[in-house]
Formats: structure tokens, C-alpha cells, sequence
């Protein structure tokens, strides 16, 4: 397994721990459980874009650019 596997491999696992830490927030029935997961939420998407950004750095990771007519249009599309 090369770095980028491992990188890969710990982006996508860091955003499943993201959905967990978000579904307990959602569901928590006290405010201190609440504040717990919201707090480790936090925590793990500074992971995940510490994660992304590494991976961004090395060229591993690219995201284009969307277009302002393809954006107009999905704002478009939702806006009515």
C-alpha cells in the first residue's frame, strides 16, 4: 500500500466517522450529548480537511473549477 492508498484510505474513513458524529448529533437526547458530538463533529472535519488539503498538496486530490453558467443554472433551479 502506497502513501496515497493510505491517504485515500483514511479521507474516506474520516468521513464516515463525520457522518457517525452527525447522525449523533441529530439524534442526541440530552444538550450535554449533544455538545459531545458537535465538539468531536468539529473535531473530525479539522481531520478531514487537514486530510484533504495534504492530499490536495501532492496532486492527489483535484477539484475543478465549475463553471459561473452551469452554477447560474442550478441557482436557477432551486431558487423557484
Amino acid at each position: 500500500m502506497d502513501d496515497r492508498n493510505l491517504m485515500e484510505n483514511m479521507l474516506l474513513l474520516e468521513k464516515g466517522v463525520c457522518d457517525l458524529y452527525m447522525h449523533g448529533t441529530i439524534e442526541s437526547s440530552s444538550a450535554d450529548v449533544h455538545q459531545t458530538f458537535s465538539d468531536s463533529l468539529n473535531t473530525a472535519l479539522n481531520i478531514q480537511e487537514q486530510i484533504y488539503s495534504k492530499m490536495e498538496d501532492r496532486g492527489w486530490y483535484k477539484s475543478e473549477q465549475a463553471e459561473q453558467s452551469k452554477m447560474d443554472c442550478v441557482r436557477m433551479k432551486f431558487s423557484s
